[in-house]
């Protein structure tokens, strides 16, 4: 899963280096930004740094 997470965040910087349109550029920078969110979170998870099981 964190592979194909990868390839969307480089594919996703490309587009966001190509493209002129501000419109276009925000709502690229917006999915970027939640694809490094989801990466961060689970190199998180799998580092240790906070875990999936529920506190109680």
């Amino acid at each position: 899963m964190t592979i194909s997470l990868e390839m969307q965040r480089e594919e996703l910087k490309a587009e966001l280096r190509n493209t002129c349109d501000p419109a276009e550029r925000r709502q690229i920078a917006a999915e970027l930004e939640m694809v490094q969110a989801e990466i961060a979170a689970i190199e998180a998870e799998q580092d240790g740094r906070i875990s999936v099981e529920p506190p109680f």
